[in-house]
């Protein structure tokens, strides 16, 4: 299945070079924008902000910009003219927007570096911006910020502070996969990139076998064979699933089929690019019809004095075959569960 453009050249945004002008490689592959042989800045290599002045008089906001996933011709004329009249761009890796930018025909707009490890000590000076009347972009290196992606912690922060903040909707990841997957999208839930061992991960897991909705994940290429793997022993091998890679690109593929299949399928050839997982709901089982008013009177009714509430959440669990972690939660919001309640759900029930 090919997402490649159309066929004939197509004009960059905001007058900038079009497609045929770029290298094939640039257009096949996103990441083949950071060239380590640039001579452009590092990561790390911010851009003083300077050589601006005037840009953005008036009122001051943080402006989330959506960039392309893979395609450069998906980023939208509304995104070029925000970011060239931006003071100042924040991103996840300043040579591959400065790629970006170029290929849109901007130039003179700083870049500053935000990533998961600076984002915190970049909050103040983006907020002190905005209050100076100027306009700051953020992006991330595909797709909207803030989706397994910097931009959340700044957008939290200017809400508490009473700044603008607003938004040029863009492509993402998660919502290609999940509109080309076949599977219900009325109802779904995403849950990004899972924990990659221990607990944390096991109990992810465990939320996505008993999910009834649709669920889209994040992947790394190298961990999906094992992640498919994973998804088998907790949602069972004939559990739906869509694995959609290098999305708008020039070799997008989207495979179909059951989970077991999919292993398979992951197992016998290398998995190349971005990886989207899109797992469909579990059935609905009768487990699913018992009332929250009847497991709390349950949990009443088992519970005697000086009884510990994980044996009385287990006896529950079992009488009426719902998962142990939704009779937990209830006996905490009915507090029903008392002062020696150590240790949460432990299995996924």
């Amino acid at each position: 299945m090919s997402g490649g453009a159309p066929d004939g050249p197509r004009p960059g945004p905001a007058g900038g070079p079009g497609e045929d002008d770029l290298d094939p490689d640039v257009l096949e592959e996103l990441e083949a924008w950071v060239d380590p042989d640039d001579d452009g800045p590092a990561p790390g290599d911010d851009d003083p902000v300077t050589g601006a002045d005037g840009r953005d008089s008036g009122q001051g906001a943080v402006v989330l910009v959506g960039t392309p996933i893979g395609n450069l011709g998906d980023l939208s004329p509304r995104a070029a003219e925000a970011l060239a009249s931006a003071r100042v761009v924040y991103c996840e890796d300043t040579r591959h927007s400065r790629r970006l930018l170029t290929h849109a025909g901007i130039s003179g707009v700083p870049l500053r570096s935000l990533h998961e490890h600076n984002e915190e000590e970049r909050i103040g000076e983006i907020l002190a911006a905005v209050g100076r009347g100027e306009r700051v972009a953020v992006v991330s290196d595909a797709g909207l910020p803030g989706i397994s992606d910097p931009g959340g912690r700044v957008v939290a922060a200017a809400a508490r502070a009473g700044a603008t903040v607003t938004v040029v909707p863009g492509p993402s990841a998660a919502l290609t996969a999940l509109v080309v997957s076949g599977l219900p999208t009325d109802r779904f839930c995403f849950e990004g990139f899972l924990p990659r061992s221990g607990r944390g991960r096991r109990e992810r897991l465990d939320v996505v076998g008993t999910e009834s909705r649709t669920t889209v994940l994040f992947e790394a290429p190298g961990r999906v064979a094992g992640t498919l793997s994973d998804l088998v022993a907790v949602c069972g091998a004939d559990r739906t699933v869509a694995v959609a890679r290098e999305l708008t690109k020039l070799h997008e593929e989207v495979w179909r089929g059951t989970l077991s299949d999919a292993v398979a399928w992951a197992g016998d050839r290398p998995v190349r690019g971005e990886v989207v997982l899109v797992v469909g709901g579990a059935p609905e089982t009768a487990a699913d019809t018992v009332s929250d008013d009847v497991l709390l009177a349950a949990l009443a009714d088992r519970r005697a004095p000086g009884e510990r509430t994980r044996g009385v959440v287990d006896a529950v669990a079992d009488a009426f075959g719902v998962p142990r972690r939704r009779v937990y939660q209830l006996a905490l919001e009915g507090r029903a569960a008392g002062p020696e309640e150590e240790g949460g759900p432990s299995g996924s029930g």
